[in-house]
């Protein structure tokens, strides 16, 4: 932790940490991470590029409940719970207009009472929060997935160099969640067509079975599959592989 009066952080070295700090959020990305996870990480992440930060936790503002999803410190996760509470804070302001908000803790107190008193108690100085957001596709809308909340011990921490890295951070954060989002999807795609590849080849056997115990053509032999599933109210690769494992007994 900085202290107070210590010089700040030259910029230039400021800007090689968020730059170390992105490269090693983009090589630990995964696909199967779920989405709490990832803002998970890229609390962690973000807590590395801002050296003032001193604890960082990711809010997600949504129409119903808002709540942490991922937090580098749990002490801290009840300043954010004061602002969901009273419904006012700079997370929620942040989340609201879809722009970083920077707080001095006292400087706001006919605002955020209820922050304000929590931050002092917390021994919390200053504050950055920074939306995250995922950019509009062709399938979609740009859509808000979470404010990245900055805590420091530190009254002088976070100036505007500070908020515009945050910002580089966070959509280079949102392109790579955006990425890892899209290829859980097309694994998930891939493995929809492996079963029903599977499930037709199984059904295909199946037909065979009948047309030579029936001597019957194709579409007769499907029908009678057809029919069962439906008496027995029972999936048509089921009834098939029920089949299949009764012939070879036989």
């Amino acid at each position: 932790m900085r202290q107070q009066g210590d010089e700040r952080p030259d910029p230039l070295d400021r800007l090689d940490e968020a730059t170390e700090a992105l490269a090693e959020l983009h090589d630990a990305f995964t696909g199967e991470e779920s989405l709490d996870d990832a803002l998970q990480r890229v609390a962690e992440t973000a807590a590395r590029a801002l050296p003032d930060a001193d604890a960082v936790t990711v809010s997600v503002v949504t129409d119903t409940r808002p709540h942490t999803a991922a937090a580098t410190d749990r002490d801290l996760v009840e300043l954010d719970q004061q602002q969901y509470d009273s419904g006012r804070g700079p997370c929620l302001e942040s989340a609201h207009a879809l722009k970083p908000i920077r707080a001095v803790i006292g400087e706001h107190r006919e605002s955020w009472p209820e922050f304000e008193t929590a931050a002092e108690k917390a021994g919390v100085r200053a504050y950055l929060s920074v939306p995250v957001i995922i950019p509009a596709s062709d399938n979609a809308e740009e859509r808000h997935i979470g404010t990245l909340n900055l805590y420091s011990y530190t009254a002088t921490a976070f100036d505007p160099f500070d908020e515009g890295l945050m910002r580089l951070f966070t959509t280079a954060a949102s392109a790579t969640i955006t990425s890892a989002q899209r290829w859980r999807h097309s694994q998930n795609q891939v493995s929809h067509l492996e079963r029903a590849l599977a499930s037709r080849a199984v059904i295909e056997q199946a037909k065979g079975v009948l047309m030579a115990v029936h001597s019957c053509t194709a579409d007769e032999a499907f029908s009678m599959l057809v029919e069962q599933s439906q008496r027995a109210n029972t999936k048509l690769r089921e009834v098939a592989a029920t089949l299949l494992e009764s012939a070879t007994r036989s």
